[in-house]
Formats: structure tokens, sequence, C-alpha cells
């Protein structure tokens, strides 16, 4: 065993392991404490900690008087995995919840870094659809949208969305756009939507962004 690691994540690395391997099955469940304890060979507090832990991220589940059962192997998929198992219209219904607190928030918080930011890249959005370059105009887009989330100034929506600009890319490359048109057609709505939020007009904002949104621009 390394012994950089604590030893209760050391055995909860290797149940997860054995989970993985089926040697414990979803649903099932897993031995006592006492036969853990021989089978990995550490003391009953190392045991009860890797549950524990495991319990938290929802590999495992302890039913008091029943036992600790594997759960279902989905509940320990990270946000990126769960995103791409996703539906688009389940991807588009989520998106569109925390875009439109997203625009609300950068309204009332933004900074004048934030203004600069956000002008900046649809400045290169613009040279991009007129360079008709695809990528480099993708590229500005998302980055436009992350430096709303930025302005936003909510550390946790700013991380749940550029957890979600790898969905928006793949999105781009599943509808197969080709060209650039969608992106010009749109660019009115995306200079509407910061005049907006430095207006700190709000509804107005989250007005403009639904309709990017409904017309998947």
């Amino acid at each position: 065993m390394k012994t950089s690691e604590k030893l209760s994540d050391q055995i909860a690395d290797r149940i997860r392991q054995d989970i993985v391997q089926k040697k414990y099955k979803v649903n099932e469940k897993i031995p006592a404490e006492p036969e853990l304890m021989k089978l990995y060979e550490v003391g009953r507090s190392s045991i009860r900690e890797a549950i524990k832990k495991l319990a938290m991220v929802g590999v495992l589940t302890v039913q008091q008087g029943s036992g600790t059962f594997v759960c279902d192997h989905q509940q320990d998929e990270t946000i990126d995995q769960k995103l791409r198992r996703a539906g688009f219209d389940e991807i588009n219904a989520v998106r569109r919840l925390l875009e439109n607190e997203i625009v609300r928030l950068a309204s009332l918080n933004y900074t004048a870094p934030d203004i600069a930011e956000m002008k900046r890249c649809l400045e290169d959005r613009k040279q991009a659809i007129n360079a008709d370059q695809l990528k480099a105009c993708i590229d500005a887009d998302i980055a436009f949208h992350i430096a709303i989330a930025h302005a936003s100034a909510n550390s946790v929506m700013d991380d749940l969305y550029k957890s979600f600009t790898s969905i928006i890319r793949e999105s781009f490359s599943k509808r197969e756009v080709k060209g650039i048109a969608r992106f010009a057609m749109s660019h009115h709505l995306h200079e509407q939507l910061f005049e907006a939020i430095r207006a700190k007009k709000e509804k107005q904002a989250q007005q403009v962004l639904n309709t990017i949104l409904e017309n998947n621009y």
C-alpha cells in the first residue's frame, strides 16, 4: 500500500475496485465488518471510515439492522459522465435553468473587468464570423458565456457552467454545424444580451437569453 495516503482511503479504493471487478455486485450486501477486517488486513476503525467515505459518494448505502449494500453504479458517476449520458432535452432544460440565473446574477454583480472580458469575447466572435473561422467562433461564443458565468460572482455556478462547455461543444458537433451562418444570425442577440447585462436589466437579459436558447444559438 502507498504510505502517502490515509489507510482508510486506501481501503476505500480497494473496496471500490472490488465493486468494479464484480466481487461485490450492485444491490448486494458486502461482508460484515469482522470479515472485511480479515479480507483487507486492517482494524475496525479503518473499515468503518472507508465505508463512510464510500457511502458519502453514493458507492455504498448503510441500512441500519440490515448491513451495507452496493449502490447502483450510476451513482458513482462524475458530473461530466452524467452530462455525457444525458439526452439533449435534459441538457437543454438544465442549461436553461442555470444560464437564466447566471444572467440574472451577472446583471447585478458584474465588475468592470467582467464587462471588458465579455466585450472582448464578443469582438472575437464577430471577427471569426467575418473571417469564416468556425472553430474560432465556437471558442469565442463559449468564452463569452463563461465570462457571463464568472460575472455572476457565484463560484459554484461558474464551475457548473464550465462543466457544461464540453457538452455544448459536443452539441455543436452532433448537430453537424457546417459553416458559420447560425452564429452570424445570432450575433445581434448576443450583443443585445451583453447590453442588457451592462445596463443591469436582468429581466431583459433573461428574455434575450431565452430567445438564444430556444433557437439553439
